[in-house]
């Protein structure tokens, strides 16, 4: 069923965003440090039944609080052992307990060499999974809860953020992290039964990331219109004197990129610009600010036009008729069509 989008940009950034945030927000609340509970005791409650005087109370015993004995704190993690292939559940092997001296991270798979590179700002979707390493006990996996996750690097806490900056796409890495950078600043998390100084380890496959703008392999397919680019380094569309206006869709990848292809159940984050094929005129810019949505929620020609398109990709989609009855914002003419420039910036099924 054909929906129509009266003053609608193809993708609605407002309900959309917050999606992809309350989806940062889910991990995080995993990753970042949680308060300890402050719910207080109750009371100890006066007994109405007096001993027998007659009764001797017996002297109580001193007894002595046994002192923890120290973990001794490493500066290597050559003892971690991990077994399992890229998007299989990993197999952890290490001696409890263990603490380290600092983040320490190792690389146990390498993804693709042309894969993008992990920055402190990029929104990734991971499978991942958490011991303690004083206990070796398992807190956290996504394997176990059945499915990827996705997070920002600026909501998690800061061993994590440590471990997987630098790392790229399709990577397997081992972080090791000290309780400081881990959950200590909250005083542990005591559902988890992580004490205050207590290390984490975490295996992290990392599935997909966040870029700036479309980065990969250059291609120069044959186009209907003439692409170009303005002073900022944006795209520009120039529409050919006296050619015809299109009756079929035309999706053209220009920029391929490293990564997955977006599927049609994916939130997709991108940038893009729209020009009216009639006028030439740009009618629509969103490359100063992502715009993000569920692709299902697009018009006709994005959810069938980029699905399989590589995260990291830009793509030129001709959309023939997208608005039979016209457009309010952006004013488009009913019949009118529309050239679209779209940078795939971020997709992941988690928010899907």
């Amino acid at each position: 069923m054909r929906t129509e989008y009266h003053g609608r940009v193809p993708l609605t950034s407002r309900r959309c965003r917050a999606a992809v945030g309350a989806a940062s927000a889910a991990l995080a609340l995993t990753l970042t440090a949680c308060s300890p509970s402050t719910e207080a005791s109750p009371a100890p409650t006066a007994t109405d039944t007096a001993a027998p005087i007659d009764t001797p109370t017996p002297e109580a015993t001193p007894t002595e609080t046994p002192t923890p004995t120290p973990v001794p704190v490493s500066d290597s993690i050559d003892g971690f052992s991990v077994v399992g292939e890229f998007g299989q559940q990993p197999a952890l092997a290490f001696v409890p307990p263990f603490a380290i001296d600092e983040t320490r991270s190792r690389v146990l798979i390498e993804g693709p060499s042309t894969a993008p590179v992990l920055a402190e700002d990029s929104i990734i979707e991971v499978h991942y999974e958490g011991h303690d390493a004083r206990t070796g006990t398992k807190f956290d996996s996504s394997w176990d809860k059945g499915g990827p996750t996705v997070m920002s690097l600026q909501g998690v806490v800061p061993g994590f953020t440590k471990g997987l900056v630098g790392k790229k796409v399709g990577d397997r890495v081992l972080i090791v992290m000290p309780g400081a950078d881990g959950y200590d600043s909250a005083g542990g998390n005591p559902q988890a039964g992580i004490e205050v100084g207590d290390s984490l380890v975490f295996v992290v496959d990392v599935l997909a990331s966040s870029v700036d703008t479309a980065t990969g392999e250059t291609l120069s397919p044959a186009l209907p219109v003439t692409l170009g680019t303005d002073d900022g380094g944006h795209p520009t569309v120039a529409i050919p004197a006296g050619a015809a206006q299109p009756t079929q869709r035309v999706v053209e990848t220009v920029i391929r990129g490293d990564q997955r292809g977006v599927a049609e159940t994916d939130l997709v984050m991108v940038h893009y610009r729209a020009y009216s094929w009639r006028t030439g005129a740009l009618i629509e810019d969103k490359f100063d600010q992502p715009d993000v949505g569920q692709l299902s929620s697009t018009i006709a020609d994005w959810q069938e036009g980029l699905v399989g398109v590589p995260i990291g990709s830009r793509v030129v989609l001709v959309a023939p008729d997208p608005y039979p009855t016209g457009n309010q914002s952006p004013a488009i003419e009913a019949g009118d069509s529309v050239v679209y420039v779209i940078d795939v910036l971020f997709a992941s099924s988690v928010a899907g």
